[in-house]
């Protein structure tokens, strides 16, 4: 049995206890039994609802867990304006750079059964990294002006990014068309091998296509397509049975319409030149994947538990404790000067690491692991607080009038009791 809000208008709620019977889910429970008050999670949901109506995102699925269990859970608004098909739990989104952590957990499991060591050279494994160069200037695009490399990319430099490799959507790999969804994985990982790095491996923090490598790699460890390897060790385990890197059926009809504000109001947008609707040739481990709040929760309460999940070890405890770890070289510190980048590391599960609260523009508190999307999802796992907060919406941009900043601020003023 669980406790759940369901609305009857904006700002009026009903408690209401209804049977749930499944082995895969966490379960729901009062908010005020865990510490958090149900006055100030209906503020939450108020808040939510203004950017609805203030058009600055369609619809928004979102939850709160604490304890491991389930205190908030909405869907509001629409996830397609045009069909007036509404948000539901198990609306699909794209959910972008979340994918990357997952497929980071995948790597560490390779880690503990032996496959590889973190400082291990990646051209021990891709052997078409071992003569990359290096630009001479990180802001030219230029291929004539290289030179040799000093040091080689590890395994670590791939999951704290610091490997010198760049960003998807940089002038230097759009002009040398390095990612594409309409090339295979193998065509990508050598894509990135012939171009030059941004600069030496471990010197320099630089978001980017390290996940994508991951995805490779693990075919190489294991022996298996990336798609299969996740679908037997990570989706089917933790009951994440609607994350997929595409959907067509029933499941297309459940995908989120992506929107962009344009002239007061939300059109339908679409990022990619392939669409999530259509099999990719490209499985990417760092971009690529659809899923749902309910499948990320339990995702998310696996990486909080230190890899258990309904009695399945997902990571062993002492792999896990890697994931809350800041793993980014003292020479690349700190990874940005800016905003929450200046008070933030990168751990060896591929999350980023609150290091400095102060230097966030809403509460987090210090060792807290997070990530975003690029089309509105985000989520925080606080094992200080005890407390995992996931909410996804579908806009780009992804800032939606600050519906996720908003969320953060709501949820952590609903906290009454803090551990």
């Amino acid at each position: 049995m669980f406790t759940k809000f369901y609305r009857l208008s904006v700002g009026i709620f009903l408690f209401c206890v209804i049977p749930v019977i499944n082995a895969q889910s966490l379960n729901f429970n009062d908010p005020e039994s865990v510490g958090l008050s149900i006055a100030g999670l209906e503020k939450v949901t108020q808040r939510l609802q203004r950017h609805i109506v203030d058009g600055d995102i369609s619809g928004v699925v979102a939850t709160v867990i604490r304890d491991g269990k389930i205190v908030y859970s909405e869907a509001l608004g629409q996830r397609n304006i045009e069909k007036s098909l509404p948000m539901t739990d198990d609306t699909l989104f794209r959910i972008y750079s979340m994918t990357r952590e997952i497929t980071s957990v995948a790597v560490l499991q390779l880690y503990e059964q032996g496959k590889f060591k973190l400082n291990d050279p990646i051209k021990m494994y891709l052997p078409e990294f071992e003569n990359q160069q290096v630009l001479l200037d990180s802001d030219k695009t230029d291929l004539s002006q290289t030179r040799a490399r000093t040091g080689d990319i590890t395994v670590a430099h791939l999951l704290t990014h610091t490997s010198g490799l760049g960003s998807r959507s940089s002038a230097l790999y759009t002009e040398n068309q390095v990612r594409d969804k309409n090339i295979t994985l193998d065509q990508m990982t050598s894509n990135a091998a012939r171009i030059p790095l941004f600069q030496d491996p471990g010197t320099e923090f630089r978001y980017g296509i390290h996940a994508t490598i991951l995805g490779k790699l693990i075919e190489v460890w294991s022996g298996e397509e990336l798609l299969s390897y996740l679908g037997k060790n990570i989706f089917e385990p933790l009951g994440m049975n609607n994350t997929m890197f595409w959907a067509q059926g029933d499941d297309a009809d459940k995908l989120a319409q992506l929107y962009r504000p344009t002239g007061g109001s939300l059109v339908p947008y679409q990022i990619e030149t392939i669409p999530f609707t259509t099999k990719p040739r490209l499985i990417e481990g760092g971009v690529g994947l659809l899923s749902t709040v309910k499948d990320f929760a339990n995702f998310a309460q696996m990486v909080m538990n230190h890899g258990e999940f309904n009695g399945k070890q997902i990571l062993k405890p002492e792999t896990a404790a890697l994931i809350f770890e800041n793993g980014v070289p003292e020479a690349a510190m700190p990874i940005g000067t800016r905003g929450y980048w200046a008070g933030s590391g990168w751990t060896f599960g591929g999350f980023n690491l609150v290091l400095d609260p102060t230097s966030y523009s809403f509460p987090v508190s210090e060792g807290t692991i997070w990530w975003d999307g690029s089309a509105g999802t985000r989520f925080f796992i606080d094992a200080k607080q005890k407390l995992i907060t996931i909410i996804m919406s579908q806009v780009s941009p992804s800032n939606g009038g600050g519906f996720r900043e908003e969320f953060s601020i709501g949820v952590d003023a609903a906290i009454v009791d803090r551990y």
